[in-house]
C-alpha cells in the first residue's frame, strides 16, 4: 500500500497531524508498532524519553528499541553498518531489531552506556508513515509497566499506560491477532550474526 493511500485510509480514523504535533511537543503516543503495541516518543528528546522510563517504572540503564523508516535514516544514527547487516535488513521477512556498536546523533538516554543502540527498520506501512512524517527515530517499547507481561494486542493494555500517554492511536485497535516482539540480533566479534531473541 502506498503511503498516500494509507494516509487517505487513515483520514477520519486517526489524526496524523495530531500524532506528529504530540511527538514534536515531547509527548508520548500509544501506537501499534510493526510488532506489538508500544509507547513512543521522539528518540532525540531526552525529556520525552525520560517520561517513558518513568511511566514504565524502568531503570534508565535499560535503553529502549528505536524505530526508523529506512536504512537511509538508520545511517544517520549509527557510526557504521556492516554489509552483512544491510543485506539481512533488505531480505529478512520478519521484523528484526539489530544492536549496533556505536550510536550517533542521539542523546545518552537513548542508547546504552557503552554507546550501543538497538534499532529496527520498520516494514509496516503505518509505522513508516508516522516516522517519515516526523523525520526522526521513535522510541518503541512495549506498552506495559516493567515486569508485567507485554500486551499481545490493544485489549491487553492496562489503564496505567492509557492515562500516562498524550495520544492513543486509533489504528488497529480492533485487531484481535496476538502479536510477538521482534527478533533481536547483532554481529559478534567474528562478524557473524548472533540472534539474541528469535
Amino acid at each position: 500500500m502506498m503511503q498516500t493511500d494509507l494516509k487517505q485510509l487513515m483520514f477520519g480514523k486517526d489524526n496524523l497531524e495530531k500524532i506528529n504535533s504530540t511527538l514534536e511537543d515531547g509527548g508520548l503516543i500509544l501506537y501499534p508498532t510493526d510488532t506489538i503495541w508500544g509507547i513512543g516518543c521522539d528518540a532525540t528528546n531526552p525529556e520525552a524519553v525520560q517520561k517513558i522510563f518513568d511511566l514504565k517504572k524502568r531503570p534508565n540503564d535499560k535503553p529502549f528499541v528505536l524505530l526508523v523508516d529506512s536504512i537511509e535514516m538508520l545511517k544517520e544514527y549509527i557510526e557504521h553498518i556492516h554489509p552483512r547487516i544491510e543485506t539481512l535488513l533488505l531480505h529478512h521477512v520478519k521484523p528484526v531489531t539489530m544492536i549496533y556498536d556505536q550510536a550517533k546523533n542521539l542523546p545518552p538516554i537513548s542508547h546504552a552506556k557503552n554507546g550501543s543502540v538497538a534499532i529496527r527498520v520498520v516494514m509496516d506501512s503505518f509505522c513508516k508513515v508516522i516516522i517519515s512524517q516526523f523525520g526522526k527515530p521513535l522510541v518503541a517499547t512495549s506498552a506495559n509497566v516493567s515486569d508485567f507481561p507485554f500486551p499481545a494486542n490493544f485489549g491487553g493494555i492496562s489503564s496505567d499506560i492509557f492515562t500516562g500517554v498524550d495520544y492513543v492511536v486509533k489504528w488497529k485497535q480492533s485487531e484481535k491477532k496476538l502479536n510477538e516482539p521482534s527478533v533481536i540480533a547483532r554481529l559478534n566479534d567474528k562478524n557473524e550474526l548472533e540472534f539474541l531473541r528469535e
